[in-house]
């Protein structure tokens, strides 16, 4: 297999970059560009269609009053379902940005195309399935090849990961228990998501059975819990941290975290983090609105013909819109993070936890202004710090693979901010 070198002619390649979130990402890297290896980041756009390629990079051109993007800026033509083009693509670039989804059905040919051709391959995917298939079957492959393949470099998970990195690195002591609160705070004409996203949540639900079968193939031990068990939250309750009523997240973010401690415990010998992740729904009102559309979603999302449903009218209808004129401005998301645990020179094996500490993420709208910058720093920090990646390639989590380098800097400077919070 081909190994990643210096002597190519793209730092960056972003592949689905005319698709709805590649296109901040355009503009995300545009805006990154002097922050790359020796202050230049040398980067092209891939798709199937070069016209839509052309165009975004004109809008991109455009948006940042950067008219030098039209000609320093490069198209490659590669279609998911093409493998030569894939590879020729891959061979072309030091990171492939994958952007393209949803990656239950399009994930696993660039993944492959990467680790192949000596590409490393960074996404978004929120698809714990896909991530952990990726890693089951890839991540040896990926070694031997010196790939790194990180997945969830957006919203889905990097906020999560790497702020239960950050809480630990805050707290003086052995921290063994943090609860995650996610709050979107939006603007007056709502948030937003995009179809993908929604079919991404659709299928995922209606596959969660797969998802059990598939951990089993792993024969993971289960980590040892240390300190106090942390009992669970209950499905729906009020909570005091965030004065509103509160769901246990559906997201990726458990999973990815899980993942993350298991690395970090096996092989750095760091004591795992018990993590429960839950979601502010807001007050009564909300909760109807909620309790109504969730109980449709579960319905619906139970056979094929409700999926179709869902995807179909909730798109046409504008719900989950791939239309640029989606509302994001004055929308916003903060995480905080509750944790306990043990004071400095204390046994986390005897008595209660006797500290605590709360640190919070605050960000942007979360979808598509802190996904590219994640994404995009995500990139730059494997391009610019290989020396504090895992000691060879594979699969990882970006906890797992952003441990040790300088991420949580690079996030502080891009609005992703960062702090301890009084308790």
């Amino acid at each position: 297999m081909a190994t990643v070198t210096s002597t190519r002619p793209y730092h960056i390649i972003i592949f689905g970059a005319s698709g709805f979130t590649g296109q901040f990402v355009v503009e995300e890297v545009a805006r990154s560009a002097f922050e790359g290896p020796s202050g230049s980041l040398k980067w092209a756009l891939a798709g199937r269609s070069r016209q839509r390629l052309e165009g975004v990079l004109n809008q991109a051109a455009e948006t940042l009053r950067k008219p030098e993007l039209r000609t320093e800026v490069e198209i490659i033509v590669a279609d998911v379902s093409q493998a030569d083009s894939l590879a020729i693509m891959c061979q072309q670039g030091l990171v492939v940005l994958n952007c393209v989804g949803p990656y239950r059905f399009y994930g696993e040919p660039v993944v492959k195309a990467c680790i192949e051709n000596g590409a490393h391959c960074v996404d978004i995917c929120g698809e714990p399935q896909f991530l952990e298939r990726m890693q089951l079957e890839y991540h040896s492959r990926a070694m031997d090849s010196g790939v790194y393949v990180i997945g969830s470099c957006g919203f889905d998970s990097i906020p999560a990961d790497m702020g239960i990195l950050y809480t630990k690195n805050q707290f003086k002591g052995t921290l063994t228990a943090v609860e995650s609160f996610l709050t979107i705070h939006t603007g007056p004409e709502g948030g937003c998501a995009h179809d993908g996203t929604w079919q991404s949540a659709i299928y995922g639900f209606a596959d969660s059975g797969s998802l059990r079968k598939l951990r089993k193939k792993f024969g993971h031990q289960p980590l040892p819990v240390v300190g106090a068990t942390v009992k669970k939250r209950g499905s729906l309750f009020f909570s005091k941290e965030i004065d509103q009523y509160a769901i246990p997240f559906m997201g990726s973010d458990p999973s990815v975290v899980r993942r993350s401690q298991r690395f970090l415990y096996e092989g750095h010998q760091e004591l795992p983090v018990q993590y429960s992740a839950y979601v502010g729904v807001g007050g009564v009102w909300s909760l109807i609105k909620m309790f109504c559309g969730g109980l449709l979603f579960w319905f619906l999302g139970k056979f094929g013909l409700g999926r179709k449903l869902l995807i179909t009218v909730c798109v046409q209808n504008g719900y989950y819109s791939s239309s640029l004129l989606c509302q994001m401005e004055g929308t916003s998301f903060s995480l905080t993070f509750f944790g306990e645990g043990y004071a400095e020179g204390l046994d986390p094996s005897q008595g209660r936890p006797n500290a605590r500490i709360c640190t919070q993420i605050h960000g942007a709208e979360p979808g598509y202004v802190a996904t590219p910058v994640a994404m995009v720093q995500a990139a730059i920090t494997v391009l610019n710090e290989p020396q504090f990646l895992p000691i060879k390639g594979g699969v990882y989590s970006p906890g797992a693979a952003f441990a040790r380098t300088t991420l949580i800097d690079r996030l502080n400077r891009h609005g992703l901010v960062f702090s301890v919070k009084r308790f």
